[in-house]
């Protein structure tokens, strides 16, 4: 995803990317009165290739347990959440709760281009937010800095906050009303650097081309 991104990323907008067939829509993000910042806890990111596989292989044994009830799915994008509630029995309690972000998440994203075609930026923000705590308390692969910075800006009021890439250490990206985003910066470096021992790092994100020939 992060290399297709590159490629093919557009100024002000958003990419909708199938994993599955590699096509992609663009939705327009032009979130005027909001600033798109990444937060980074320094936190190395810990993407062991045994947590991956194992979350993957939850997924897989999940949409195994449905396809014996519904033959067309392939994969959890195929899959309804009333569907993984009839196999729940059928199942590891992990592999469900693994599962039920996934279904989740692809609800979420869908619900997010429709709020970024209506320019309906607190909606989107809220979805961030709602992705950070099934990534956190269902899929587990965000960890202590990056719950407490969520947490944070949730309690400022920041418009949305989420973990950023793969979890397990790294960032969060946080949409914030320009007249909270200085108050917000102030108090993530002050409050993380009292509990965990060092700031973490702020990037201003802009949202531009992909790689092109100048």
């Amino acid at each position: 995803m992060d290399q297709f991104a590159s490629v093919h990323g557009k100024e002000n907008c958003l990419m909708l990317l199938n994993c599955q067939t590699l096509e992609y829509k663009y939705y327009p993000f032009n979130p005027v009165g909001y600033k798109l910042v990444l937060l980074d806890s320094c936190v190395k990111h810990e993407l062991a290739s045994s947590a991956y596989n194992k979350r993957r292989e939850s997924c897989e044994r999940a949409a195994a347990a449905i396809k014996k009830n519904h033959p067309e799915v392939e994969t959890l994008s195929d899959a309804k959440r009333v569907w993984l509630e009839e196999v729940r029995s059928e199942i590891p309690q992990e592999d469900f709760l693994r599962a039920e972000y996934v279904i989740g998440e692809v609800q979420r994203v869908l619900d997010v281009c429709d709020a970024l075609i209506r320019g309906d930026y607190e909606t989107v923000g809220e979805m961030m937010y709602q992705t950070h705590f099934g990534l956190s308390k269902l899929y587990e692969v965000s960890c202590e800095e990056l719950d407490f910075l969520n947490k944070l800006a949730r309690k400022m009021d920041v418009s949305g906050s989420r973990v950023m890439g793969g979890g397990f250490g790294g960032c969060t990206i946080n949409l914030v009303k320009e007249d909270l985003y200085e108050p917000f910066i102030k108090a993530a470096k002050e409050q993380f650097a009292a509990k965990f021992g060092h700031e973490p790092k702020v990037y201003d994100v802009v949202i531009s081309d992909g790689a092109r020939r100048l």
